[in-house]
């Protein structure tokens, strides 16, 4: 009978393969990715002529190349599974997934940490960034809108680190959310008319509560023939909706400290491109006042989103943001912020590791130098199920809409 070798694909064969391909390659020359794609599968069948390799590993050694030069390496099939919301790499040879709300250690590794670096320089370059040791914090984007954050040494002390927060392929809509009990449909009916009212919201919630996705879900209900101005530090929003719609992203400094553009740049901008309305993608800073000021002159119907544990620590937050950037008298702040937001809504991400809209409140004048929330709709927790999930709805108060003045002049009252 004859002796079946072992099936031999190993790091050092892909190695050692990929760098055949390369020295064959002519200099000069650009190869599609078809013929690049040919180029492969001949050394590879080459290969298995003398290194016996299965049908599914011959398959698994192609895509594998394929992957080394055009696309993420071994980040690829991760990159490519829908089922995967986010991947962690904390070092070239420990990666983690984050699939269907679970935490897992894959065992899918770069071959080094010059791989990875070299992996991140491709991310990086495809969107006009610059990371390095003297610039080693970037925000950028892979080409299906991904969002990359990357940290280098030396503020990573074990190694570059990279995480990928993946989004659907196709945009969860209000009815994706209330089928998944992120939200009710009393409440869902409630937003989408202070959209159609020119309120303006803002969504706050702790990170992996699901900002952009309820931000990009409540888009959809803005009217088509209105104009719209999104600023975001890396594109993630995706407004299939409307066609007058002009994306600005942020823009990091060169390697000479110069260049730098940033959301407050932008919201600037934005005031002189006759937006209806501005949706900034994230405030984390002083461009919190530029934010506030621009829905103050006349953008009603204007969004963002901020990082907080609560509807009150949210407003606590854009005052120490504004603080940071100018100096202004805490009560002048307090009213920019009173006559600047109408609506605040919170999510948060439970112990069961769902993500509910938890609080709507509306923003009431200030009043003996505190700006004042009347609560809408709260989460009431009833308990768990067997599963383990929380139950629970999002409840309205009993407190009526005090300001309804944007109803009545939008026929919704």
């Amino acid at each position: 009978m004859r002796r079946r070798c072992r099936p031999v694909w190993t790091d050092d064969a892909k190695r050692s393969l990929k760098q055949t391909i390369q020295d064959s390659f002519d200099l000069g020359v650009a190869l599609s990715d078809e013929q690049l794609m040919e180029r492969i599968e001949q050394e590879v069948f080459a290969y298995s002529r003398t290194s016996y390799l299965t049908a599914s590993q011959k398959h698994r050694a192609v895509r594998e190349l394929f992957h080394s030069f055009r696309g993420l390496d071994v980040l690829q099939p991760l990159v490519d599974d829908r089922d995967i919301t986010e991947i962690m790499i904390n070092a070239h040879d420990q990666i983690f997934i984050e699939k269907h709300g679970r935490l897992t250690l894959t065992d899918i590794r770069f071959e080094s940490r010059e791989k990875l670096e070299d992996t991140i320089q491709t991310i990086v370059g495809r969107v006009n960034r610059l990371v390095n040791e003297s610039s080693p914090i970037v925000d950028a984007r892979l080409g299906d809108g991904s969002r990359v954050n990357i940290v280098l040494p030396p503020v990573a002390l074990c190694g570059p680190a990279m995480t990928i927060r993946k989004f659907p392929e196709h945009p969860l809509t209000l009815d994706d959310l209330i089928q998944r009990g992120a939200i009710t449909g009393e409440a869902a009916q409630f937003l989408i008319r202070m959209v159609k009212s020119k309120y303006n919201l803002f969504i706050g919630g702790g990170t992996g509560s699901g900002k952009t996705t309820f931000l990009n879900a409540l888009v959809e209900y803005i009217p088509t023939d209105e104009r719209i101005i999104t600023i975001e530090d890396s594109a993630e929003l995706q407004i299939r909706s409307i066609l007058n719609v002009v994306g600005l992203e942020t823009r990091n400094a060169n390697t000479e400290g110069r260049g730098e553009i940033t959301i407050r740049d932008l919201i600037r901008s934005s005031l002189r491109m006759r937006p209806n309305r501005i949706i900034v993608g994230e405030v984390r800073g002083a461009e919190a006042l530029d934010m506030l000021q621009a829905m103050n002159t006349g953008h009603d119907g204007s969004l963002s989103t901020g990082h907080a544990n609560s509807t009150q620590d949210m407003l606590s937050r854009l005052e120490t943001m504004v603080l940071s950037g100018a100096s202004l008298p805490i009560e002048a702040i307090r009213q920019q912020i009173a006559s600047a937001l109408d609506i605040m809504v919170h999510l948060q991400r439970l112990r069961d590791r769902s993500r509910r809209v938890t609080e709507i409140s509306e923003v009431l004048p200030v009043q003996d130098g505190e700006v004042r929330l009347n609560p809408l709709f709260r989460f009431v927790e009833t308990g768990e199920g067997p599963d383990g999930r929380v139950t629970g709805s999002l409840e309205p108060t009993g407190n009526a809409l005090k300001m309804n003045w944007k109803l009545q002049l939008a026929g919704l009252l």
